[in-house]
This record gives C-alpha cells, structure tokens and sequence, in this order.
C-alpha cells in the first residue's frame, strides 16, 4: 500500500521504519518543520513537505502520528476523499465527517527515536468508521505487529488512561529516584534490578499482590524518616500520597 506519513517525530519515526521494512510504500513524509521531514524522508528514502496543499493525492493511506491536540485539525485540512485517513493517538475519538473513510491505529508504546524497538510485539489498537476500513487497518497493523486489537474510542481513552499511570507517571518517579541518588553521590544503576524485577513480577502476579514496602505494612516510623530526608515539599507531597493510596488499597 502506498502511505504518507503526516507527523516526523518518535511514533512516526518508528511506525514508518516498521511499515517500510513491511514492504509498504512510503511516498512521501509531511513535517511543520523541514528539517525533521527531511531528516525522515531520507531515512524513508521518500519525499517531503512542510506544506498539507503539496501533499501527494494518490496514496492509499494517510496517517496522521501528530501531537493530540492538532490532530482534527489537520485531518479537517486535507481533502483527499478516495483514501483511507487514520491518526494514531491513544486520547483522540475518532474522527467524524460526512463522508469518507477514517480509522485510527494506537501502538500502545513509548518510543524514543534513538532507541530500537521490536514493533511486532506492540498491542496496536485499531477502529474504524464502516468496516471497509477496518478491515484495511487490521491488514495494516497484522503487517506489522502479532498484537492487534478491535477496541472502540471509550475504551482506547481508558487504555490511553492506564497507560500514563503505568509508564508517564512510573518514568517520573524513576526521574525522583535519581536525583535522590544522585544527591546520595550513589549511581542510578544500583536500582535497576529492582526495577526490573517490580516489571517483572507483574507479568505472573497481580499488581495489587505484588506490592511490598512500609506504605503497605503500615510503618509510619520509616515513613517519617523518608519524609525527613526529603527537601521538596512537592516530593513529600507525593511520597504521602502514593503512601495513602498504597495503605488504603492494602487496608479496606
């Protein structure tokens, strides 16, 4: 299939690689910014454009891997009525016209350009407005990844939802770990067999199973000393809610 790739950054990046090495034909790459759709382009070995009026009118697919918030917008700007358009954020409904063929293809995954990833086992969640395109999209999506999943709009903002407690919120947690390492003139890495244990234990036992710690036991003597060695009020804050949440859950 023949597809634009509308969007240059981490999820476009990877999502394009993917489809190119799935044999699909990228034509072209659009970007606000030239040097990112370029950048892409080359690596593509396709076209580019910072211009939506100059996009190439016969693709198959158009697939808008855009900030959440622009996504409608731009859809809304490109008039191309034969092809099937498809945006792939995990936040934003489906889009609603008239007429014309729309979907949306989630890769539930955080990526960074930089870092490799095997995009054959990334769950991809996929919806449509008429089941022509649905089917085209599961076609799409079997291409590149073994994890496909049928789920409607309500449910992806769910997903979306858990997602952000189980990577955003998790990542900036690791990030107060650090800098409390780093103040300790401690390297980070001491931690990251715990981590990858905690990652770990969650494939074969419940989150809510798995929870240890003095949050849990009710050791408020070893809660307040963390609190003591804490110097930002918006760390102690955090420290006591997590704190709350984990004693509340383990206590009902």
């Amino acid at each position: 299939m023949k597809i634009v790739l509308i969007g240059a950054g981490n999820l476009a990046t990877h999502l394009g690689a993917s489809l190119r090495e799935a044999q699909h034909e990228i034509v072209q790459v659009y970007s606000r910014t030239e040097r990112s759709a370029q950048q892409l382009a080359h690596q593509l070995s396709c076209s580019y454009t910072t211009d939506l009026h100059t996009l190439h009118t016969d693709a198959d697919i158009y697939i808008y891997a855009l900030k959440d918030d622009i996504i409608h917008q731009v859809m809304q700007q490109v008039h191309i009525p034969h092809a099937l358009h498809l945006h792939t954020a995990g936040s934003v409904s489906l889009f609603q016209a008239d007429n014309g063929n729309y979907g949306v293809m989630y890769p539930l995954q955080t990526f960074s350009k930089e870092r490799p990833i095997n995009f054959q086992e990334i769950p991809i969640c996929i919806e449509a407005n008429n089941c022509d395109s649905l089917h085209i999209i599961r076609t799409l999506a079997l291409s590149i990844s073994d994890n496909v999943h049928i789920i409607s709009s309500e449910q992806r903002r769910q997903l979306h939802l858990a997602a952000i407690y189980a990577c955003n919120f998790v990542n900036c947690l690791y990030a107060n770990a650090e800098e409390i390492m780093e103040n300790a003139q401690l390297p980070f890495e001491l931690l990251c067999p715990l981590i990858q244990e905690t990652a770990a234990k969650v494939k074969e036992i419940r989150p809510s199973n798995a929870q240890t710690g003095p949050a849990k036991r009710g050791d408020t003597k070893v809660m307040q000393h963390h609190l003591d060695l804490l110097h930002s009020d918006l760390q102690k804050e955090i420290y006591r809610l997590l704190s709350k949440d984990i004693h509340m859950r383990h206590n009902k």
